[in-house]
């Protein structure tokens, strides 16, 4: 397996992602946009879902693509996140048509990070203009860690944080994976400082720490409250139909479990978004699809840990970071 160039989700072609925050209220919104519509798909596995517009990504909806793709942080007040993407890209005169009017499809999902030692005491609901701003920054490059709807983001014994990784199938498919952590469970096996997807990791992406050698049978470690949810995006420039994109999210979560433990609980939100691009046709599509939905599985498992291992410490986290135990070896 390779990575694309950046290894990052925007290693898709046509593909941006754009990142806002705010430090003091220890949260953010994160957006996935195209220069062009896009076709997307949505599957949740997680008990306490918090969304928006996912209902049209059905495939027997009207509506086949979206112009952007909205993770948040802030629980329900941070769905008004989609409000102020939809916003942007309608001063951009993007959106589907109707007459002369252009309506922006944004679909949406959020965490909990209301209780993480932010500043949560706003008059105003912070979360449109956060949505606004992480449009308006979008680009092909764009940080990792405590960004975006990462920000604010926790695990059971670490912060969490945005992550990101790709790889190229062997059709020549490019595949991505954008995902913010903020797990009920543990994306690091317990005791040690080997992360559950490190079967998958690529090169020394985070960290490079290896599989851990003794794996504990006892229960996990759990933050055993409401405020957790880990949503992601799965992206490749493969030619799919809204349907296949539904089978490419479900396929990712496989990706969710092999790299958070425990994960899709009754109090995660558990959501995986699937977008296509649609510039490289399918040779084969049975083999093509099978190998995209396992390359989103794996991205997914990398992103996870890379979005953990990247988080900045901050002298009002509730837990550490990840680099304030462990250094690389």
């Amino acid at each position: 397996m390779q990575t694309g160039p950046k290894n990052l989700i925007t290693d898709v072609a046509g593909l941006k992602v754009g990142n806002a925050q705010d430090d003091a209220l220890k949260s953010g919104a994160t957006v996935l946009t195209a220069d062009q519509p896009f076709t997307a798909g949505v599957h949740v596995m997680g008990g306490a879902p918090g969304t928006r517009e996912t209902d049209l990504l059905a495939p027997d909806k009207t509506v086949q693509q979206v112009d952007a793709l909205v993770l948040s942080g802030g629980s329900a007040f941070g769905l008004d996140a989609a409000s102020g993407v939809v916003d942007a890209l309608r001063a951009q005169g993007r959106g589907f048509r109707v007459a002369d009017q252009y309506v922006p499809i944004v679909p949406a999902a959020i965490l909990f990070d209301l209780i993480n030692g932010g500043d949560k005491s706003w008059g105003e609901n912070p979360y449109r203009a956060l949505g606004r701003d992480a449009v308006l920054y979008a680009a092909e490059d764009f940080d990792l860690g405590t960004v975006g709807a990462g920000t604010g983001a926790t695990t059971a014994s670490f912060k969490g944080g945005l992550g990101s990784a790709s790889v190229v199938t062997p059709s020549g498919h490019t595949v991505g994976a954008l995902v913010a952590v903020n797990a009920l469970g543990d994306a690091v096996v317990p005791g040690t400082r080997h992360f559950w997807a490190s079967p998958w990791e690529m090169g020394d992406e985070f960290g490079g720490f290896g599989i851990a050698n003794d794996v504990s049978k006892n229960w996990p470690k759990t933050k055993l409250s409401a405020h957790n949810t880990t949503i992601a995006i799965v992206a490749t420039d493969a030619d799919l139909t809204q349907a296949q994109c539904t089978r490419m999210a479900t396929a990712a979560h496989d990706g969710m479990a092999r790299a958070l433990v425990p994960s899709h609980t009754p109090m995660d939100g558990d959501l995986v978004f699937a977008a296509a691009t649609n510039a490289k046709p399918l040779t084969d599509p049975v083999a093509d699809t099978l190998m995209i939905g396992h390359a989103a599985a794996t991205c997914l498992a990398r992103a996870i840990a890379r979005g953990v291992y990247l988080a900045r410490p901050d002298k009002s986290d509730l837990v550490p970071a990840f680099s304030d135990i462990h250094r690389k070896p």
